[in-house]
C-alpha cells in the first residue's frame, strides 16, 4: 500500500476570534485530524507542518501559508491537501483551475472533509466547477453588499450638513468668511 502524505490547510477570512485559545483554524484542524485518522487504512499519513492563513480572503492566492504549501507540493513533499471545504483553498474559479492544474502536474490532489468529490471523473470535475462558480458568486455578492453599505454611510454623512430635503444649510453649518 502506498503511503499518502497529507498536508492540512486551514484558512479564515476575518481576523475576528483568531486571538482566542481555540478558534476556527483549530476547529478545522481537529476535523482534518479525525478525517485523516479514518483514512489510515488507505495509507494516509499526516505531515507535521502547519499551513495556516488567518484573516486572509480566499479571493487571492497570495497567502503565505498557501504559497508555502504549494512549494512543498511542487517539491513532491505532499501527495494530498486536506481542506474543510473547497472554498478554504480559493473562492475564485480561475484560481481554482490554476490550483487543480498545478496539483495535477505534481501528481497531487486535494480532498474536502465536508464535501465528497471524485475529480478523476468528468462528472466529478463538472460538479466541482459548479460548486466553485457558486463560491465565486457568493464572494462577489458579499463584496457588492459591502460596497453598497459603504456608499449609504457616505451619503448619510454628506446629508448631515444640510437639512434633509430643503437644500438649506443644517444646524452645524458655519457662517462666515471662507478660509
Amino acid at each position: 500500500m502506498k503511503n499518502i502524505r497529507c498536508a492540512i490547510y486551514t484558512r479564515k477570512s476575518s481576523e475576528e476570534g483568531l486571538d482566542q485559545e481555540f478558534n476556527s483554524l483549530h476547529a478545522q484542524r481537529e476535523a482534518y485530524l479525525s478525517y485523516i485518522a479514518s483514512q489510515k487504512h488507505e495509507g494516509w499519513a499526516l505531515l507535521p507542518d502547519h499551513y495556516d492563513d488567518g484573516g486572509i480572503s480566499g479571493g487571492t492566492l497570495e497567502r503565505a501559508g498557501l504559497q508555502r504549501l504549494l512549494r512543498d507540493v511542487d517539491e513532491g513533499l505532499v501527495d494530498q491537501i486536506v481542506v474543510y471545504k473547497i472554498d478554504r483553498l480559493t473562492r475564485s474559479l480561475a484560481d481554482f483551475a490554476k490550483l487543480v492544474e498545478r496539483l495535477d502536474a505534481a501528481e497531487a490532489s486535494f480532498v474536502s472533509v465536508t464535501q465528497s468529490f471524485n475529480t478523476s471523473t468528468s462528472i466529478g470535475r463538472l460538479t466541482l466547477n459548479v460548486r466553485m462558480s457558486f463560491a465565486q458568486f457568493e464572494r462577489e455578492v458579499t463584496a457588492h453588499a459591502a460596497d453598497k453599505a459603504a456608499t449609504k454611510r457616505k451619503l448619510r454623512a454628506a446629508t448631515k450638513s444640510t437639512r434633509a430635503g430643503t437644500g438649506k444649510p443644517g444646524d452645524n453649518y458655519q457662517h462666515g468668511p471662507l478660509g
